[in-house]
């Protein structure tokens, strides 16, 4: 065998650079999830069920109908008979009717009749009745139905690590498993004819030594989130090895070998690693560990270690273990259980007690820490996974100022969100977010959005409404109508159809920008509202009023197409709505943000490169049905800037069955075109 010299040596920069290349990854598997606790999810988790799944009684008290209770005082209390009594996890036999209550426990269902919750301690217990002494309003002390979570919601980001908080959270959606990221398997193998395995005899004479490296670097592959595998072969023999490597590639996601690599005559894996595989690197300028070898063996990622203990311990640590890390979402050192950290909005608080107020921590554009509080109380699951820690306001602390800088106690050494998003719900970003890992999205109205933008709280915020002040990163227009059951039984053809429902409508949440968006077509018509059956209840989630036609306990909602379309449900269109994504311009620097914005532009150009294909398919429908458009693909292209009505030249096309196919090519063109211009 010639001997092999170093030639070009690799910059440590590039030596890591290379590695991080391979892109060291394990699998995915479902695990429960507790025992998903410290790995990664592999996928978005999505709320199947509405939490609470009912609406509940936020505190001990009285279930009551508001109006029942308009005027009353300490002075002048109202009295109620108390008609029944309900615990929590009980189902309610009775209806609260005009003038009565009902005595409820925290946690407890809402009884039907009832709207609101008078806490015990603002009422008077007689013998069969209670003296009401405060007036509530509709909704007061009450947890309705998927306010916490609804479903159809993003509940966890995919790279999101699992900590306690967040298997609590997977709990109360009853999810048995979840898809997690399997920790790296590395095979660790040592080379060299000199080496005897621990608890065999040696022969000193034959200058064998024990096998040092086989075990620490398989201690510390383990210690950088990585899954050891042992292989056991101390031959330099190139067939051996070969065989060895060949078998450990189809069974691990990383070759780690030790010994071998460097340019003396007896040195095989440059040898073997040019002829079975590719070689990135061979030496890098550092002392002690020159002889790096890393490239590809048998398609699989391959790093050779020096043979030297220290030498290859030290060189594991410095380029292996961070994107061995990487790639299991794990640290090799925990988190400090304490940060600092800057609070992005004044906090008020009555003093009196301790108060541990949960925030919430995003990376600034300087790499410093922000922290903000919880928009939620400590009775939402969803707390736990929105906050990474708490701050303590000691008993005489009334305000903590903007610009405070204050200490968080971490809940745990999970990762900081790498990107904080904030607004409008919508499903079709939530996809979009799912290219990136560990990003946490807060659903907030648009005012209130605009407001933590102004603040400086998100790196990004998606608004339907006016444009607060900065950069646009980009948009979209999503088209909106009526879900309702398939088919269509109730004949709905437009919102001034509502009025004369026999049935059930589902609303949207006032926070949510589509129903502003129906509002303001229903405002167009003669319609009072209070005329439609529902209007008044509004559900939490864009998802929930269509996941309630599918459940029977609505006949008629607002929501999206791509949502009728995911629940195989019918949708009468009604119009569009443009959102936004409006960017921090201190954090316009951030890895995230970019990436961000790279997925949104490439986004943008998979649509501009399907208009023709989408047109190519038109034609092919034209001709296999043999049906002509209204006025050619023109009539499209008028309306294609969004300025008019996008959709009534198809939708009034759709008149018989076998012009539906078209109708739905044309109407896909449509929506690619509209996205294009917006």
């Amino acid at each position: 065998m010639t001997r092999r010299e170093f030639r070009d040596l690799s910059t440590p920069r590039q030596a890591r650079d290379a590695i991080e290349a391979l892109d060291i990854r394990g699998g995915t598997e479902e695990r429960s999830p507790v025992e998903a606790r410290g790995l990664v999810l592999a996928e978005r988790i999505d709320a199947e069920i509405d939490v609470p799944g009912f609406d509940r009684a936020a505190m001990d008290g009285y279930a009551v109908r508001a109006a029942d209770t308009f005027g009353a005082s300490e002075g002048e209390p109202v009295t109620l008979p108390v008609v029944a009594t309900i615990g929590a996890g009980n189902a309610p036999d009775t209806t609260v009717g005009e003038g009565e209550a009902v005595q409820v426990a925290t946690g407890a269902v809402l009884p039907p009749g009832a709207d609101a919750v008078v806490p015990v301690e603002r009422t008077v217990e007689a013998d069969d009745s209670v003296e009401v002494r405060t007036a509530v309003a509709p909704g007061d002390n009450v947890m309705p139905r998927g306010a916490d979570l609804a479903a159809g919601d993003r509940a966890l980001a995919p790279g999101t690590r699992l900590g306690p908080r967040h298997v609590g959270l997977l709990a109360g959606l009853g999810r048995q498993t979840v898809p997690v990221r399997r920790p790296p398997r590395v095979a660790v193998v040592s080379t060299g004819e000199e080496l005897v395995q621990p608890g065999a005899q040696l022969d000193p004479s034959a200058g064998q030594i024990y096998d040092v490296n086989g075990h620490s670097i398989a201690a510390a592959v383990e210690a950088a989130g990585g899954e050891a595998v042992r292989y056991v072969e101390t031959s330099d023999d190139e067939a051996a090895l070969r065989e060895t490597l060949s078998e450990a590639a189809a069974e691990t996601d990383l070759l780690l070998t030790s010994g071998s690599t460097s340019a003396g005559t007896g040195d095989v894996l440059v040898e073997l690693l040019e002829e079975d595989g590719e070689r990135l690197v061979h030496g890098v300028a550092v002392k002690p560990g020159r002889p790096l070898l890393v490239g590809r063996l048998f398609n699989t990622p391959y790093v050779g270690l020096p043979g030297y203990p220290v030498s290859a311990l030290s060189v594991f640590r410095t380029f292996v273990a961070p994107a061995l890390g990487e790639g299991s979402d794990s640290s090799s050192a925990a988190a400090a259980s304490k940060t600092e950290a800057t609070l992005a909005t004044r906090v008020r608080y009555d003093g009196g007690r301790l108060r541990l107020l949960a925030v919430g921590l995003v990376t600034d554009g300087d790499g410093s820490r922000v922290a903000y509080a919880s928009t939620k109380g400590s009775g939402a699951t969803t707390t736990l996974v929105e906050t990474d820690g708490v701050v303590r306001m000691p008993p005489e602390t009334s305000l903590l100022a903007v610009g405070s800088t204050v200490t968080v106690e971490r809940f745990d050494d999970a990762p900081i969100p790498t990107l904080l998003g904030v607004g409008d719900s919508d499903p079709a970003f939530w996809r979009l977010l799912d290219g990136l890992d560990r990003t946490r999205y807060l659903r907030l109205a648009d005012a209130d959005a605009s407001r933590w933008l102004a603040d400086g709280i998100p790196d990004v915020a998606v608004t339907a409404g006016s444009v607060p002040d900065g950069e646009e990163l980009g948009g979209w227009v999503r088209e909106w109508g009526l879900v309702v059951p398939e088919g269509n039984p109730a004949g709905i053809s437009d919102v001034v159809d509502l009025a004369d429902l026999d049935g059930q409508f589902a609303n949207l949440d006032a926070s949510i920008s589509l129903r502003d968006a129906f509002d303001e077509r229903l405002a167009a018509t003669d319609v009072d509202p209070d005329d439609i059956d529902g209007y008044r209840r509004s559900l939490p989630g864009i998802e929930s009023p269509a996941r309630s036609v599918v459940a029977g306990r609505a006949d008629v909602g607002p929501g999206l197409r791509a949502t009728a379309a995911d629940l195989a449900l019918g949708f009468v269109p009604i119009g569009t709505q443009r959102l936004r994504v409006m960017l921090n311009a201190n954090r316009a620097t951030k890895a995230s943000v970019e990436q961000l914005r790279s997925l949104l532009a490439d986004s943008l150009d998979d649509l501009l490169e399907s208009i023709e294909e989408m047109r190519a398919e038109i034609e092919d429908y034209r001709r296999e049905y043999g049906v002509e458009a209204p006025e050619d693909l023109a009539v499209l292209d008028e309306t294609a800037d969004g300025s008019a009505d996008p959709w009534g030249d198809v939708t009034d096309w759709m008149t018989t069955r076998e012009h539906l196919a078209i109708a739905r090519a044309a109407l896909a063109y449509k929506r690619a075109s509209v996205l294009a211009n917006a």
